[in-house]
């Protein structure tokens, strides 16, 4: 199976970006994510073989117990792999410096959790952002990246992280489909 671990941002703050996003998403021919998709990935799993899904259920558990909620908001936004040939057009997160810390160690620990569970973990450094959109062909998007940083969504507090399966096409106009499989709460 295909999987990921997220932090999902609550319905309000989905509906307050894709409000920001949507009477400008004509002017540009992207593959704009769908609101059921917008997440920020902490850890990637390409492939989890079914027998190993209870012990890193388990593992992923354990590591979210660990850290605090903490308050962020989506806000501003940037491009991977930069703004001169972007392929990928995001939004990012406001977090204070607690919020930050926490974050960084609730990626590090659920890619840890995949790892001691015999399930590899994309070992990419850890970047957290909401993908909006996909780039067919390396673009130049200041103009996007600019309208994005006077993006500032409502204020949420993040208290639990989802182990997401993902099927590929199967979703609408081709798009990933995603199932929750688990929501894992932060704290103790």
């Amino acid at each position: 199976m295909r999987m990921f671990v997220a932090l999902v941002p609550p319905a309000h703050a989905v509906e307050h970006l894709d409000a920001f996003l949507e009477p400008r998403r004509a002017a540009a021919a992207f593959r704009w994510a769908g609101v059921e998709q917008l997440h920020v990935t902490l850890a990637f799993l390409a492939e989890v073989e079914e027998r190993r899904l209870d012990d890193l259920l388990e593992r992923l558990e354990r590591a979210a117990a660990r850290r605090r909620t903490f308050a962020t908001a989506i806000a501003g936004g940037g491009a991977f792999p930069n703004v001169g040939r972007a392929r990928v057009l995001w939004a990012g997160l406001d977090l204070d410096e607690g919020g930050r810390t926490e974050l960084d160690r609730l990626a590090t620990g659920c890619r840890a959790a995949a790892n001691r569970a015999g399930v590899p973990a994309d070992g990419q450094r850890f970047r957290p952002h909401v993908t909006l959109a996909r780039v067919g062909q390396p673009t130049e998007v200041t103009s996007w990246v600019r309208l994005l940083d006077g993006y500032a969504g409502p204020a949420w507090q993040a208290d639990r992280v989802e182990l997401v399966a993902s099927y590929l096409g199967e979703g609408p106009r081709g798009r990933p489909r995603y199932e929750t499989v688990a929501e894992l709460p932060l704290g103790r």
